[in-house]
């Protein structure tokens, strides 16, 4: 029992009102009988078939027996329907003197919840003796009594009831007193000696008879007094009380030694014939424990504490005696007044201590409350706490549901502490208190969620394989398996891009892996989806997308378009020596598959045949005059031009020119003075072949390189518009970024518009195709065609 005291209300159910209610809907209870000291588990009833229940439907809605009585006396088998007694029944000490005897019992039955009532009658069998109070008692006659005079004796106690009880008296055989036997109004049997004819002292002044006292059981059962009898002289007049009978209130939480009230009597005899003392007349053990008498003064005071749900009014008889013998009879009748001395008690029947989320309408727990207290002191109201998604139903009789008001979410509160507190109507009131503590388990409902929706990751190329990349994370608010999240991959996208083989991710941490090296001139990003599942069933899942930026590295040497570099014969730049200082003999055109400043490109003249002669631009490769040519400088010139990107290292590729001196390109070649001779003595007919031969074969090239320009400028119309411009637009401050997607290969092209003299003015862009063959071919074309003309030239 919880420690009573004072309660705010909160929300309350006026548990006496809906009893009422209740009570008044309930069915009819069903009735058994069984014989007390019945062995412990014997068969009482089929209590499955008298409810008309299925054998299965007891444990399927846990099925249970609740007495009234704290102690369970009773007990259900689920599996047979049976009902069995839990312990031997003592009738006696289950009821004392009440007759009938009668258990009551409830019937429990849960999801849904539904309760029957019974009743368990316990018969009674002769399992008692009757009992006196004690083995012998005196009685003192007087010599003058006349024969038919009654004289009280003690009476024997039987716990037995009915038959089994206390029937009738019997005294030995004697020729002056026989016993009479009387019903008292309490249904009790009480001896009195008759006197049958007149007593001489001085004959017989004593007597010692045995006092048998029989009940009605088969074989009956006895008990036996003693009665001595003293014959004493004449006292002719008996006390007789004031007041009789005598009624008092007693509040039950009087103390100790509190007086109750006092009793007097009077004797008109005198003398010793006249004082009286007082005492209890054939009192129970009980009286005797509660109450004493003053044997002189009569007061009867408190010896032992008063409850009023035991016993509600205690019945006294008082006897005054005088110093003759004579005794007269009176009675005492004390209420007892019932105070509030007793908090509500509750008992819990059914509790379950976890419920999962997102249940509708459960059932956490039933119980029942009692008041052991009268009146408004033993009305009850009970209530929870208003800030709780619970509510309190009354189910039967004083028995309430606790149930869930709304579905429970676990990720708002895991953890409910109810507290049902019980308060009585008394003054002062009291309370008990019972606290239950629910868990919500948790239901797979939240799917995990990315910290990102999108990711962006860098990784430098030439990576090393298994190289760490970076991580993505997702968190799940639910608990145990269902927020376990394990990280895996979506297919891509793109059928084409190899992810299996590019990237990995730890299903545990979502760690991000490279599995191989990357090539940015291969692949400068790519993207792909991240998929975060927990481990609940069903299993729910989110999705995020990543994004992996490959950065470029310094891993591509220039690669030189102009002059090709393809192993052919060599180009030879024509000069005329009437060029001015800063004539463009010539520019070097390179590209790098790298990107950013990895691409940027400087020129620089590494060696010449004549320092100081020729020039390089280092901002776009252009190749000019230093200064005025003059007769003294070599005819024959061989530059080598460094090409070097601005990575970190730096790398670099050199290419080498010819250049041939000529005094005009209608005389390209100065003869040596052997050649002119011959050049002199020449005829003229062979003059007019070659010429002839050079002009078809120029026809010829020159078409060649019509058609081929047509085909380029075709394929590449819609990309390549406005590509061609003058050399100063495409080359910003003194180095230039020629970056492409990637290392030179097969799917990479370059793109080269020539405008006037292929050796004034190219401008080169970078595109995805595969025209660097081409090109090369190309450049290739033009060089063999100026030898063929230089040489021609010659010929001629």
């Amino acid at each position: 029992m919880k420690t009573p005291g004072r309660i705010q209300p909160n929300r309350q159910v006026v548990a006496f009102i809906l009893m009422v209610f209740l009570s008044q809907a309930c069915q009819e209870p069903i009735r058994y009988s069984v014989i007390e000291e019945t062995e412990s588990g014997s068969f009482i009833a089929h209590l499955a078939k008298d409810l008309g229940l299925g054998i299965g439907e007891l444990t399927a809605r846990s099925a249970r027996v609740v007495s009234d009585d704290d102690k369970q006396r009773l007990q259900l088998d689920r599996q047979t329907g049976d009902l069995l007694l839990k312990e031997k029944i003592d009738r006696e000490e289950l009821c004392g003197s009440v007759e009938p005897c009668v258990l009551h019992f409830q019937v429990l039955l849960e999801t849904p919840v539904q309760f029957f009532e019974g009743e368990l009658s316990i018969q009674d069998i002769n399992d008692h003796s009757p009992v006196f109070p004690t083995g012998e008692m005196l009685l003192k006659i007087p010599e003058n009594s006349q024969p038919g005079t009654l004289f009280p004796l003690k009476l024997a106690q039987d716990l037995d009831v009915g038959s089994n009880g206390l029937q009738k008296y019997t005294i030995s055989p004697n020729s002056y007193f026989h016993v009479l036997t009387r019903n008292h109004s309490e249904a009790k049997k009480y001896p009195d000696l008759v006197q049958d004819k007149a007593l001489d002292r001085e004959e017989q002044p004593a007597f010692s008879l045995t006092l048998i006292a029989l009940d009605g059981g088969s074989p009956p059962k006895s008990g036996t007094i003693t009665v001595r009898i003293l014959i004493t002289d004449v006292n002719d007049n008996a006390p007789e009380f004031v007041h009789t009978p005598y009624e008092v209130q007693v509040l039950e939480n009087s103390s100790l030694d509190s007086p109750v009230l006092s009793v007097s009597a009077k004797d008109i005899d005198s003398g010793n014939f006249g004082s009286v003392s007082y005492g209890f007349f054939q009192a129970s053990d009980e009286i005797k424990q509660t109450f004493s008498i003053n044997e002189v003064t009569g007061e009867i005071r408190l010896t032992k504490k008063l409850d009023f749900e035991h016993i509600k009014s205690y019945h006294v008889q008082i006897e005054a005696i005088d110093g003759g013998g004579l005794s007269g009879k009176g009675t005492v009748v004390i209420h007892v007044v019932d105070v509030n001395d007793n908090a509500p008690e509750l008992t819990i029947s059914s509790l379950t201590n976890s419920i999962p989320e997102n249940a509708p309408e459960t059932v956490v727990s039933i119980f029942r409350i009692r008041d052991r207290d009268s009146g408004d002191n033993g009305k009850m109201i009970c209530s929870i706490p208003d800030n709780l998604p619970f509510l309190l139903k009354p189910t039967f009789k004083n028995f309430y549901s606790l149930v869930t008001e709304s579905p429970l979410d676990r990720e708002s509160r895991a953890e409910y502490n109810i507290t049902i507190t019980v308060t009585d109507l008394g003054t002062p009131r009291l309370k008990t208190q019972h606290n239950i503590t629910v868990t919500v388990s948790d239901v797979n409902d939240n799917a995990p969620a990315f910290s990102q929706t999108t990711y962006t990751l860098r990784v430098r190329e030439n990576n090393s394989p298994a190289l760490h990349i970076g991580s993505v994370s997702a968190t799940d608010r639910d608990s145990g398996a269902n927020a376990q999240v394990t990280y895996s991959l979506l297919p891509p996208a793109d059928p084409q891009l190899p992810l299996a083989s590019l990237v990995s991710i730890n299903a545990d941490n979502g760690q991000l892996f490279a599995l191989r090296s990357l090539d940015y001139e291969a692949l400068q990003a790519f993207e792909f989806g991240v998929r975060a599942a927990d481990r609940g069933s069903p299993a729910l899942s989110s999705q995020a997308r990543v994004r992996v930026l490959v950065l470029d590295d310094n891993d591509n040497a220039p690669f030189v378009l102009y002059p090709p570099q393809n192993g052919s014969a060599p180009c030879t730049e024509l000069v005329p020596r009437a060029a001015e200082a800063g004539y463009l003999v010539t520019k070097v055109v390179a590209v790098d598959g790298d990107s950013g400043q990895n691409a940027w490109l400087s020129y620089q003249l590494l060696k010449a045949t004549e320092p100081g002669l020729f020039g390089v631009w280092a901002h776009n490769g252009e190749v000019r005059t230093a200064r005025l040519l003059s007769e003294r400088d070599a005819v024959k010139h061989r530059l080598v031009v460094l090409v070097k990107d601005n990575g970190e290292p730096p790398r670099s590729a050199s290419v080498t020119l010819h250049v041939l001196l000529v005094d005009g390109f209608s005389q390209p070649y100065l003869p040596l003075p052997e050649v002119a001779a011959a050049e002199a003595r020449a005829d003229p007919l062979t003059v007019y072949l070659v010429v002839a031969l050079a002009s078809v074969s120029s026809l010829f090239l020159f078409s060649v390189l019509v058609f081929v320009a047509v085909r380029l400028c075709r394929r590449s119309r819609a990309a390549s518009a406005g590509r061609c411009s003058g050399p100063e637009g495409h080359f910003p401050g003194h180095l230039v970024d020629v970056s492409g997607a990637g290392t030179l290969s097969q799917s990479y092209q370059y793109d080269v518009c020539l405008t006037g003299d292929p050796r004034t003015d190219m401008n080169i862009r970078y595109q995805p195709n595969n025209y660097l063959p081409l090109m090369s071919k190309l450049s290739s074309l033009q060089c063999s065609f100026e030898v063929f003309y230089f040489n021609l030239s010659v010929l001629c």
